[in-house]
C-alpha cells in the first residue's frame, strides 16, 4: 500500500483549467508569476514561511493569500512542493506557540481543513507576521463573520455552457411521465408559504386538494409533507419523501395525514399496503416523541407497514468521520490498519445507508408497494435514501447530466442544509449542525461505481471534483440551506454553477468503460466484505500512499478509443476524397458512416 517517500508532489487536486489561462491578468509581477488566479480573484498578501510538512519535514516557502485561496510555493531547490488550498476548505485557524516559545518552528499557525488534511506554518516571532497572517486568513476564510461576500459572488469565470439550466423540475417530472391521471404538479409552495425548505414546485396525488395539503403540513415536522420524488415507468409505484409526523408523547393523530397517505397508496390500485421506511433506529424514533416528533403507528395507519433502517444521526456521522481523519492523516499506521478502520464505524454507516436504499429500490422495482421515506426532518438521511434508490432504479441518473439533476433535485432543491452541514464561510467550527451527510452519499455512489464499473458515465475524478467544490465556495451550487434562501440571494444570477465547469469539459469526467443500459436496476452488495475505504479521496494528501490514478487499464483503454477515433476520421477523409474522384457516385457508399460501419474495432 505504501510507496517510497518523495519530496516532489503537488497536493492540489481542484480543477485548475480556467486558472491557468488567467494567471497573470492584472496581478503584480511577483505574485502573478507565482500564483494561478481566477477572474475576480485578488491578491491580499504574501509571506515567507516554513511549511511543516507531515511527510517530508520543514520546507521553506512563500505563501500567497488571495480572496479565494492560500497558495504555497517551495523556495527549496530539492522540493517542488505546491499547496493550493481554497479558503472555503478551512474549518479552523489556531495560533501555535507563544512569545516565549523556544523550540524550532514552534511558533506559527495550525490550520484544520474540511477535506481530511491539516496545515502547519512556522513564522518568525518578530514583526507581527503571525498576527497579520492570522487576521487576513480569518477574514477571508470566514467572510460571513466579517460581513464580506463569499468568493462565489466575486467569481467572474465564464464557461461555454450554463450549468444553472441543467435542472428544470417540470422537464424532469415530464421525463418521468408526470403529471398523469394519479399525480399532479402543484404550485401551492411557489412563494414558499406552505414549507420554506421545500422547492416551489411539488408533485402530489391528483385526489389531494391544496387545502388538504395545508392541513397535512400542520402534522409534519417543518411542514415537510409527503411529496413524490420518483415514479416507476412500468408498475407506477412511487418513492415519496417527507419528514416525521408530529405524534408526540400523547400519541396525537391527524385524520388528514392518515387519509393523505392512503390516497398515496391508492394511486396504484395493484398494491394493498404502503411501505414506510423510517431511516432512524427504532429507539431514536421513540425518543423523538419527547420533542414532539415520532412515527406512524399501526393503529393509526392501517394500510401501511413501517420499517426502521437503523441509520444514525448527524452527530454520530460527524464523530465517525473525525475518527477516519485521525487514522488517515497525517500517517497511516499499517500494523493496526484494519482494526483502526473498524473502530471508526465509517464503513458500517456506509453499509447501513446502502442497505436502506436497496430496500427502497427493491420494494419499488418489484412492484410490491409504493414507498414513503423519512427521518426526522427529511433533509439528511431521507435525501441519502431517495437519491441512492433512484440511482439504483433509473439509469438516466447514472449519466453525467442525470447525476447533476439528481443532486440538484433531491439534495439542493429539497433543502439539504448545505450551509449548516458544511459551514460555508462560517468560523464556528464546533457547530453541532456540521455533518458529512453529503460526503457519505458520494462515498456510497463511489462504492456502487466500484461494483458496477461500466454502469456510470462519470469517473472518480467527477465525484472528487464535486466534493472539492462542496467546500471551495468558488461556485454557488451548494451555498445556503434551501431554495428559498438561494432565491433571496439571487444565487443563479450572481454566481457560477459547478455544472458549468464540468459540462464545458465533460471528457475529463467520463468513464471510458461506460456502457449505456436502459432499465437495468443495480443492486450493490452492501456487506462489509465488499465495501472499502475510498483511498483516492480520504488518503490522497499522503504522497507515500501509492495513488491508484491514473488507472493503467483505463489509460490504455482511452488511448485505444482515441486511436479508433483517429482511424475513423482518416477513413472519412479518404472516403470524401475518393468520392470526388469517382465518376459514378452511386458506386460509393452514401455516407462516411456507412463505409465506417464495415470496419469493426475490438474496443
Amino acid at each position: 500500500m505504501a510507496s517510497a517517500p518523495t519530496s516532489k508532489y503537488n497536493s492540489h487536486s481542484l480543477e485548475n483549467e480556467s486558472i491557468k489561462r488567467t494567471s497573470r491578468d492584472g496581478v503584480n509581477r511577483d505574485m502573478g508569476e507565482a500564483v494561478p488566479r481566477l477572474p475576480g480573484e485578488t491578491p491580499i498578501t504574501d509571506k515567507e514561511v516554513i511549511y511543516i510538512c507531515p511527510f517530508n519535514g520543514p520546507i521553506k516557502g512563500r505563501v500567497y493569500i488571495t480572496n479565494y485561496r492560500l497558495y504555497l510555493r517551495s523556495l527549496e531547490t530539492d522540493s517542488a512542493l505546491i499547496l493550493d488550498v481554497p479558503l472555503g476548505v478551512i474549518s479552523r485557524i489556531e495560533k501555535m506557540g507563544g512569545a516565549t516559545s523556544r523550540g524550532e518552528n514552534s511558533y506559527g499557525l495550525d490550520i484544520t481543513c474540511k477535506d481530511m488534511r491539516n496545515l502547519r506554518f512556522a513564522l518568525k516571532q518578530e514583526g507581527h507576521s503571525r498576527r497579520d497572517m492570522f487576521e487576513i486568513l480569518t477574514r477571508y476564510a470566514f467572510p460571513l463573520a466579517h460581513s464580506l461576500p463569499m468568493f462565489a459572488f466575486l467569481n467572474e469565470e465564464k464557461f461555454n455552457v450554463d450549468g444553472w439550466t441543467v435542472y428544470n423540475p417540470v422537464e424532469e417530472y415530464r421525463r418521468q411521465g408526470l403529471p398523469n391521471h394519479h399525480w399532479r404538479i402543484t404550485f401551492i409552495n411557489k412563494c414558499y408559504e406552505l414549507c420554506d425548505t421545500y422547492p416551489a414546485l411539488l408533485v402530489v396525488p391528483y385526489r389531494a386538494a391544496d387545502e388538504d395539503l395545508r392541513r397535512v403540513a400542520t402534522f409534519r415536522s417543518r411542514n415537510r409533507i409527503p411529496v413524490l420524488s420518483w415514479i416507476h415507468p412500468e408498475n407506477k409505484t412511487v418513492i415519496v419523501r417527507c419528514s416525521q409526523p408530529l405524534v408526540g408523547m400523547s400519541g396525537k393523530r391527524n385524520k388528514d395525514d392518515e387519509k393523505y397517505l392512503d390516497v398515496i397508496r391508492e394511486t396504484n390500485r395493484q398494491v394493498n399496503k404502503l411501505t414506510i421506511y423510517d431511516a432512524r433506529p427504532n429507539v431514536n424514533a421513540v425518543a423523538n416523541k419527547a420533542t414532539g416528533g415520532g412515527y406512524e403507528s399501526d393503529d393509526a395507519y392501517h394500510n401501511a407497514e413501517l420499517f426502521f433502517l437503523d441509520i444514525h444521526n448527524i452527530h454520530v456521522m460527524r464523530e465517525s468521520l473525525k475518527k477516519v481523519k485521525d487514522i488517515v492523516y497525517p500517517n497511516v499506521e499499517e500494523s493496526h490498519w484494519l482494526s483502526s478502520l473498524e473502530s471508526t464505524h465509517w464503513l458500517e454507516h456506509i453499509k447501513l445507508v446502502l442497505t436502506g436504499a436497496i430496500q427502497v429500490a427493491d420494494r419499488v422495482s418489484s412492484g410490491k408497494s409504493s414507498v414513503v421515506v423519512h427521518c426526522s426532518d427529511g433533509w439528511d438521511r431521507t435525501a441519502q435514501l431517495t437519491s441512492l434508490a433512484m440511482l439504483m432504479l433509473d439509469s438516466f441518473y447514472r449519466s453525467i447530466e442525470g447525476f447533476e439533476i439528481l443532486v440538484q433535485k433531491e439534495w439542493i432543491s429539497f433543502g439539504h442544509k448545505f450551509a449548516s452541514r458544511i459551514g460555508h464561510g462560517d468560523k464556528n467550527h464546533a457547530d453541532a449542525d456540521r455533518s458529512p451527510i453529503f460526503l457519505q452519499f458520494i462515498d456510497c455512489v463511489w462504492q456502487m461505481s466500484k461494483q458496477f464499473p461500466t454502469a456510470f458515465e462519470f469517473n472518480e475524478h467527477f465525484l472528487i471534483t464535486i466534493l472539492d467544490h462542496l467546500y471551495s465556495c468558488r461556485f454557488g451550487t451548494f451555498l445556503y440551506n434551501c431554495e428559498s434562501a438561494r432565491e433571496r440571494q439571487k444565487v443563479t444570477e450572481r454566481t457560477v454553477s459547478l455544472w458549468s465547469l464540468i459540462n464545458s469539459n465533460k471528457d475529463k469526467f467520463k468513464n471510458p468503460f461506460y456502457t449505456k443500459e436502459i432499465n437495468r436496476v443495480l443492486y450493490p452488495v452492501a456487506s462489509m466484505r465488499h465495501l472499502e475505504l475510498w483511498v483516492n479521496y480520504y488518503i490522497r494528501w499522503n504522497p507515500r500512499i501509492k495513488q491508484q490514478q491514473p488507472n493503467p487499464v483505463e489509460q490504455r483503454y482511452m488511448e485505444l478509443l482515441a486511436l479508433r477515433d483517429e482511424y475513423i476520421k482518416r477513413l472519412e477523409e479518404l472516403q470524401l476524397a475518393n468520392s470526388a474522384k469517382l465518376s459514378e457516385p452511386a458506386a460509393a457508399p452514401s455516407s462516411p458512416s456507412q463505409m465506417v460501419s464495415h470496419v469493426q474495432t475490438h474496443f
